[in-house]
């Protein structure tokens, strides 16, 4: 009995591991969504993944046939890729582009469970489905309903025996699935019932779960971590499954009384293992070519369009206009140009935005406090709001009278209708309403921050309340010196976070900061500024030296990346020169912004773009509080680069908002130990962005979300199509139609050997790399070239020349497409 039970704990560890592990909504951070293969190299996993799940890892082949035709695979490359891994070029052509293949094989997963249709003619999961997921949706309910699921404090099994024994009504059809549930039947004894072999359980269990891997995946990661759910709930994916299988019985019972018998005794094929290696094969190979030559007739763009714009140094005053520290996002990428476009003697620097400062963030009077630094790291720290004079407004929608029998008659009647009113009104006119959401009331400005730790404070729960100087200090000195920012220090410098706006989107934490565990970057801003400007920071930092000039003061600022607007956070009083200075500059952020928006405009079907900038400008808000808007803006969209280098790189070079651009110079950092802290953070967090993306757009069925216009929200904690619908874990169809499946290149300006004994101090970091899960590139600050690293070792890459254009202006060619743009050197 003891072994059959530690076989089955295996087996559920197994499906753990496989299943989905996105958070709840408020938590929706991009992740891998297939990390469970990231042991493996990439091509491998895709065609294991491919195999095992019965889904689309790549483009079809179709796909990739097009896509030369476009000429977006180069021919040159494609030859390249072949000759790389010593295949006959020619021979391989002819399968590359006139082979014809066999229809898919079928997958692993689910080969069991079919077995009912065909037997037994019956369809359970459709039956099951329904009832299984509206008793876990109850159950795990933040908010929705309005009275909590019976019995919540027993935990979930015991709740459902508690409701068995003293509702007149029952979950089950016949007695003696109910009689197993009340007697306490264990997994081993319902799965003797349901499949009978135990050779066969992990098939069928991993059949199972994958029928609905989003629910299972929730389920998974509450009984991990139940403090992901605000309000929390004691529950299992034993006790998950355990109710599957009773509810199977209970269905099979209903319709062949006892005359149906387990489904593993006549399941002649051998179970070998679900999860077990696989070789490769003439389709696999094919696609990975495809693949791989689709990623570098891009990359070779990029990387040529680097060393031919390395040609055109620009100088610099030695005191800049301002300074503007943005986060690393590619949607900053655009506005860090339009700004140095407006201001040739500003300086901009990225780099991730929480601002090297790690902890949880409490809103005033909130008993909840949230995380706003990277999803790998656990903070120690919590920064408090404190304002006694704000009270927040309420709207009539969500007054608790509208709950009362009496008083919720009346409201539906004398409200029902000029809501009614009022949404017809907004289709023709948007505006803001209930349903609106902005990262700008993350944290009100006029509140105060407890960044300081006074008197050794903590809370409750363990948690330091502010900085220590020291930490302080330690924090800025890192951030400062790894963006490259250990001097010539303008009068004004920014630091700015980023967050978005949007209606009716349940998906509106994804538009925020990675970073910051997809929330907004206001607080980070603003926390970071305050360090900045502390006086005894300034001195613990002239100890180390790093000197800040008295008369540089800092600012915090949240750029709202749907709207294109900014917000600025001063907490200090401004000099009187930095007064007039701020203004100014205020003045530049604006022109950029409407520029901004003008320049995304092009990719909204809505909008004409041949508009002026102020215009464009006014429509591109317009979308934000729209409740008919699926696309408020197309967030990270395109996402394929991540920069680790000095600007020169990069200034006046366009990237299309494909860029994540980290600032980092590598004179200061001949060690690697600043480098290793960036790549640390932005490998999971660029590539979690990227490969989600990648993944939702090559099969939007099974790794994304579907369309928008279909879901429903659950509970407040997930999304599914249809009421009765598995729980969604990847993007909707509509953040990734513009989407290119191209892996993250990472570029780094460093000698190799740095990045290479760099990479390899973290394993979970080398892990990215010398699994090829994002390609890696160095560029040679004293030689120019690049090297790529591949099976542990760098070597020099030889680039195909490929012409870049030079062009003055970009107007003109951004109204006339709404497709991805080539590289361009702006003069």
């Amino acid at each position: 009995m003891e072994n059959s039970d530690q076989e089955i704990s295996s087996i559920l560890t197994k499906i753990k591991r496989y299943l989905p592990n996105q958070a709840p909504l408020k938590d929706f951070v991009f992740l891998n969504t297939l990390a469970c293969f990231q042991d493996r190299k990439f091509h491998q996993a895709m065609h294991e993944a491919s195999s095992i799940f019965g889904v689309r890892t790549y483009y079809t082949i179709e796909d990739f046939r097009r896509l030369f035709k476009e000429g977006q695979i180069k021919s040159e490359i494609l030859e390249k890729v072949l000759s790389n891994r010593n295949l006959n070029i020619e021979e391989w052509n002819k399968i590359l582009f006139e082979h014809i293949f066999a229809s898919d094989a079928p997958a692993r997963i689910g080969r069991l469970r079919k077995n009912w249709k065909e037997r037994y003619k019956i369809d359970i999961d459709s039956t099951v489905h329904p009832t299984l997921f509206r008793i876990i949706g109850s159950y795990l309910d933040q908010g929705i309903s309005i009275w909590n699921f019976p019995g919540i404090q027993n935990g979930f099994l015991n709740s459902l025996r508690e409701m068995e024994r003293t509702s007149l009504s029952s979950f089950f059809n016949d007695e003696r699935a109910k009689d197993l549930l009340l007697s306490g039947a264990s997994l081993e004894d319902l799965l003797k019932i349901v499949v009978g072999t135990p050779e066969h359980y992990e098939q069928y269990l991993f059949d199972q779960q994958f029928a609905h891997p989003g629910w299972s995946g929730i389920v998974a990661i509450i009984e991990a971590n139940p403090k992901t759910l605000l309000d929390t709930r004691e529950i299992t994916l034993e006790d998950l499954i355990c109710l599957e299988l009773l509810l199977e019985i209970d269905t099979l019972d209903q319709v062949y009384g006892s005359v149906w018998a387990p489904i593993g005794i006549s399941y002649e094929t051998k179970s070998k293992g679900v999860i077990e290696p696989i070789g490769d094969n003439t389709e696999s190979i094919t696609l990975s070519i495809f693949q791989e030559a689709y990623e570098w007739s891009y990359y070779e763009e990029v990387l040529n369009g680097i060393l031919k714009r390395e040609k055109f140094p620009e100088e610099h005053p030695s005191i800049p206009s301002f300074q503007g520290v943005f986060c690393i996002d590619d949607r900053e990428c655009s506005i860090r140009r339009q700004l140095e476009k407006q201001d040739a003697n500003c300086e901009t620097y990225g780099t991730p935005g929480h601002f090297n400062v790690e902890f949880y963030f409490q809103p005033n009077n909130s008993k909840f406090y949230t995380k706003v630094c990277p999803a790998p790291i656990t903070p120690k720290f919590i920064i408090q709001e404190k304002n006694d004079k704000k009270r927040e407004r309420k709207d009539f929608h969500f007054s608790k009278f509208s709950l009362g029998l009496l008083s919720g008659f009346i409201m539906s009647f004398v409200y029902g209708f000029f809501s009614a009113f009022k949404m017809l009104f907004t289709i023709f006119r948007p505006m803001q309403s209930a349903t609106f959401v902005t990262s700008m009331n993350h944290m009100d400005p006029s509140s105060t921050l407890t960044v300081l730790n006074e008197n050794n404070a903590v809370t409750p729960e363990g948690l330091q309340i502010g900085f220590t100087v020291d930490e302080m200090a330690t924090r800025l000195y890192d951030l400062l010196m790894s963006i490259g920012l250990n001097d010539h220090f303008a009068s004004l410098v920014y630091f700015v976070g980023h967050g978005s706006s949007s209606s009716n989107n349940p998906y509106y934490t994804t538009m925020d900061c990675g970073a910051c565990s997809c929330k907004p970057g206001s607080v980070n801003a603003r926390v970071i500024s305050w360090i900045a400007n502390h006086p005894p920071v300034r001195e613990k930092l002239r100890e180390r030296g790093l000197h800040i000039p008295d008369s540089t003061q800092f600012i915090g600022a949240l750029h709202d990346t749907g709207r294109d607007e900014i917000a600025y956070y001063i907490d200090v009083a401004l000099t009187v020169e930095n007064l007039e200075k701020h203004k100014e500059v205020t003045q530049t952020f604006n022109k950029a912004l409407m520029l901004n928006a003008k320049e995304r405009s092009r990719r909204f079907f809505s909008i004409d773009t041949s508009k002026s900038a102020e215009k464009i400008h006014k429509q591109v808000k317009f979308r934000t509080v729209s409740l008919f808007e699926t696309r408020p803006e197309l967030d990270h969209a395109t996402a394929t680069l991540c920069i680790v280098g000095r600007r020169d790189l990069t200034r006046g070079l366009f990237l299309d908002r494909r860029a994540f651009l980290n600032s980092y110079n590598y004179q200061l950092d001949s060690d690697g130990k600043f480098l290793q802290g960036i790549l640390n953070a932005a490998s999971p967090v660029c590539g979690g962005i990227n490969l989600n993306y990648y993944f939702s757009k090559v099969d939007n069925q099974n790794f994304g979300a579907g369309t928008k216009l279909a879901h429903n929200v659950i509970g407040l904690y997930g999304v599914s199509n249809g009421i009765d619908g598995d729980l969604r874990f990847g993007l909707p169809k509509q953040m990734i139609e513009l989407h290119d499946p191209l892996r993250l290149l990472m570029i780094v300006e460093h000698f190799p050997e740095v990045v290479l004994n760099t990479i390899k101090v973290n394993p979970c970091t080398y892990e990215w790399y010398e699994n090829n899960w994002i390609h890696l590139v160095v560029f040679h600050p004293e030689e120019h070239r690049f090297y790529r690293f591949n099976e542990g070792q760098f070597s020099h890459l030889e680039l195909t020349e490929l012409e870049i254009p030079v062009i003055a202006d970009l107007t003109a060619v951004i109204e006339k497409t709404d497709k991805n743009l080539p590289v361009y050197i702006l003069k």
